[in-house]
C-alpha cells in the first residue's frame, strides 16, 4: 500500500504544480515580472528538463537502486518546489521550475521499477500501474482546478508552499516505509562502465534537451525556428540521433548494453505504443493548455470561474483508473484503447464546435470530463506492455522509455498547437490581434489540431495493436 499511495502521491504532486502554473502564470508573471516572451516558460522548462534526464536517471536507478533515486527525487522536488513559491524574479521561477523537472525525472523511471519488482504480472501490478498513471492527469487537473482559488484567495504561492508540504511528508512516509528491492551488489568501475549504456543516453537526453528546447523556443512565433540558435540546434540534434542509432545498433551487434536497443523498434506493438503515447499525450496536454486559455482570454472569465470549469477532469479521470486498473488483464488492449481514445477525441472536438455564449453543460462540461481518460487509459497499458519487453534489471530505464516519450510528446503538443493557435490569429480578418474573437480563430484551429492527433492515434492501434491481445495478464 506505501509503495501505491507514494508513487501515486509523488507523480501527482508534479503534474498538479503544472496544473498550477497553467492557470496561475498570468498573475504569477505580475508578481515576478516575467517578461512576454518567457511566459510559457514556467510551464516548458519542467516538460524539458525532465524529459532530457529520463533516461539518464532510468539507467542510475538501475545500477545504484530504484529505491535511493527515487528517495533523492522527492527530497529535491520538495525543494524546489519551495523554492518556487518563494522565487522573487522570473528568472529565478524558471531555474527552480528547471531542477525540478530533473527531480521528477529522478522519481518518474524509479517509480516503474519498484512497481514492477514489488508487484509481480497481475492484477495488483495493473492497480499499481492505473494509480500511478492517474496521478498524472488527475494530478495535473486538480492543479487546474485549485490554482485559480489560490490566484484570486491566498495567492498562488501557498499553491506551491501546500504542495512541498504534502511532498515531504510523503517522502519521509517512503524514507521509513518504502521497501527496498532485493539485495544489490555493490557498485563498483567495471559494473557502472559496463552494465550501463551510457554513451546512449547521453546522446539520447542530448537530443530530446535540444529538440525540447526548440519547441519550446518557437511556441509563440514559427518565425522563431529561423533564427540561427534554433537552425544550429536542430542540425545538431540531428546528428545526435544519427549517431544515437549507429551506436545502439554497435552495442547490440558486440551484445553490449543499449539504453533502447534498435531491434525493439522492429517489434510492431512497441513502436505502435510508443507512438500512440507521444500523440495522446500531446494532444491531452494542449487541450487542457488551450482550454485555460479560453476561458481566461475569450470568455474573460476570472482564474477561479477556470479552476471551476476543469472540476470533471479529475472525475472522468478517476473512473478511467478504476476502470483500467480492474478490467486490464481482461479485454483485449487494442479495444481498450480504442474506447478510451475514441472518448478522449471528443474533448477537443466539442471545444472546436462550443459557442463561447452556450452555456457550460452543453460542450464544455463534457470536454472537460472525456479528456484525461484516454491518456489514463493508455498509461497503464502502455506501463505493462513496455516493461514486459525489458529485463527485469532494466525496469527504470523502461520506465524512462516510456515517461520520455510522454514528455517530448507534451513538448510537441503544447509547441505546435500553439504555434497553430498564434498563426492562425495572426492571419484572421479582425483588426486586433487579441480580441476574444481573433484568439477564438486561433484556438479552435489548434482544438482541431487535437483531435486529429487523437484521431490519428485511433488509426496507429488499429493497424499496429489488432494482435497485442491482453495485457497485464497473471503468468501462471
Amino acid at each position: 500500500m506505501v509503495v501505491i499511495s507514494s508513487v501515486t502521491c509523488i507523480t501527482g504532486i508534479s503534474s498538479l504544480l503544472a496544473g498550477i502554473v497553467t492557470v496561475c502564470i498570468p498573475a504569477m508573471a505580475r508578481d515576478v515580472h516575467l517578461d512576454g516572451n518567457l511566459l510559457l516558460w514556467p510551464a516548458s522548462v519542467y516538460a524539458l528538463t525532465c524529459g532530457c534526464t529520463l533516461l539518464l536517471s532510468g539507467a542510475m536507478a538501475d545500477l545504484y537502486g530504484a529505491r535511493t533515486l527515487y528517495l533523492m527525487g522527492c527530497f529535491l522536488q520538495s525543494v524546489f518546489t519551495l523554492a518556487c513559491g518563494l522565487a522573487n524574479t522570473g528568472i529565478q521561477l524558471i531555474m527552480f521550475r528547471a531542477f525540478a523537472g530533473i527531480a521528477i525525472s529522478m522519481c518518474l523511471p524509479s517509480a516503474v521499477s519498484i512497481i514492477t519488482h514489488a508487484f509481480p504480472t497481475g492484477k495488483r501490478r495493473n492497480i499499481a500501474f492505473a494509480s500511478m498513471g492517474g496521478g498524472q492527469p488527475i494530478g495535473f487537473s486538480v492543479g487546474l482546478s485549485v490554482g485559480g482559488v489560490f490566484t484570486d484567495t491566498i495567492g498562488w504561492r501557498w499553491g506551491f508552499h501546500i504542495a512541498a508540504i504534502i511532498n515531504t511528508i510523503i517522502f519521509l512516509i517512503a524514507l521509513k516505509w518504502l521497501p527496498g528491492i532485493g539485495k544489490r551488489d555493490p557498485v563498483t568501475w567495471h559494473r557502472f562502465r559496463t552494465e550501463v549504456d551510457w554513451v546512449g543516453a547521453f546522446l539520447a537526453s542530448a537530443f530530446l534537451s535540444m529538440v525540447s528546447y526548440v519547441l519550446a523556443a518557437i511556441t509563440d512565433s514559427t518565425q522563431d525556428i529561423k533564427k540561427p540558435e534554433n537552425i544550429a540546434l536542430l542540425a545538431i540534434s540531428a546528428v545526435l540521433i544519427g549517431g544515437f542509432v549507429a551506436w545502439v545498433e554497435k552495442q547490440e551487434r558486440l551484445g553490449k548494453p543499449a539504453i533502447i536497443p534498435n531491434s525493439l523498434w522492429k517489434n510492431r506493438s512497441f513502436t505502435s505504443i510508443c507512438i500512440s503515447v507521444f500523440m495522446v499525450w500531446g494532444a491531452f496536454n494542449a487541450t487542457e493548455q488551450l482550454s485555460s486559455f479560453y476561458f481566461q482570454y475569450v470568455q474573460r472569465l476570472t482564474a477561479i470561474d477556470t479552476s471551476v470549469r476543469f472540476l470533471p477532469a479529475p472525475v472522468g479521470g478517476v473512473l478511467a483508473n478504476i476502470v483500467a486498473g480492474l478490467v486490464v488483464h481482461r479485454v483485449r488492449a487494442d479495444l481498450a484503447i480504442l474506447i478510451a481514445v475514441a472518448l478522449a477525441c471528443l474533448s477537443p472536438l466539442l471545444m472546436a464546435i462550443a459557442d463561447p455564449a452556450w452555456s457550460y453543460w452543453i460542450c464544455v462540461f463534457w470536454a472537460m470530463f472525456m479528456n484525461a481518460i484516454g491518456a489514463d487509459t493508455l498509461f497503464t497499458i502502455s506501463n505493462l506492455l513496455i516493461t514486459s519487453l525489458f529485463p527485469a534489471k532494466k525496469q527504470a530505464v523502461a520506465g524512462g522509455v516510456y515517461n520520455a516519450i510522454a514528455q517530448i510528446g507534451k513538448s510537441v503538443g503544447l509547441a505546435s498547437s500553439g504555434a497553430i493557435a498564434s498563426a492562425v490569429t495572426a492571419r484572421s480578418n479582425f483588426a486586433d490581434k487579441e480580441s476574444p474573437m481573433a484568439l477564438l480563430e486561433g484556438y479552435r484551429a489548434s482544438f482541431w489540431y487535437c483531435f486529429a492527433l487523437y484521431g490519428a492515434t485511433l488509426f496507429v492501434t488499429v493497424l499496429g495493436l489488432r494482435k497485442i491481445g491482453k495485457v497485464g495478464v497473471k503468468k501462471e
